[in-house]
């Protein structure tokens, strides 16, 4: 399933990724860009961040967000998770950074010690104006968070989408 609702998403995220893919020499470019093209966005995620790592391509903090957020909204996060971290860092400051594994265990919203319950889950942090994009995962009766975010929270303010949450966190305030 597309998780991609509009024309203008479908723009957006196109853009997205031919700048992201532009990271990469070519062909590895055009290979993930074919991946996207054929409905394989899964797969070129994948070769995306497996190209990052080979070809040693250094992100700064808002490039690395927002491929977390594209791996987020093709059910990749999780999977990709660990690579995109290992990818080099340019070393400038960036508005935003996503938070380390430690930083992101999250906290249950449940006072009531109900196993099933809503955990936020912080996962990038905003530089500019101390705001966090969380993660809302349900705690499964196993003791384990659900595999897919409920929504996205920035501020107290809910999102259904990793995009609109990302973007919310992005506005804040302009770029310094």
């Amino acid at each position: 399933m597309n998780p991609v609702d509009s024309e203008a998403d479908t723009d957006a995220e196109g853009a997205a990724w031919d700048r992201l893919a532009g990271l990469l020499p070519e062909p590895a470019a055009g290979e993930v860009r074919d991946c996207r093209a054929i409905g394989e966005q899964e797969a070129g995620l994948g070769l995306l961040v497996g190209g990052l790592l080979a070809y040693g391509v250094a992100l700064d903090g808002t490039t690395r967000a927002e491929l977390s957020v594209l791996t987020e909204t093709w059910g990749e996060r999780e999977v990709l998770a660990a690579r995109l971290a290992a990818c080099a860092d340019i070393g400038a400051p960036s508005p935003v950074r996503l938070l380390p594994a430690g930083e992101t265990d999250g906290e249950s919203d449940d006072t009531t010690g109900d196993p099933v319950s809503s955990v936020r889950v912080p996962w990038i942090a905003c530089d500019r104006c101390a705001a966090t994009l969380l993660r809302i995962h349900t705690r499964e009766p196993w003791g384990e968070l659900s595999y897919l975010a409920e929504a996205y929270v920035v501020d107290d303010r809910s999102w259904d989408t990793a995009a609109d949450a990302y973007a919310a966190l992005l506005a804040c305030s302009p770029p310094a």
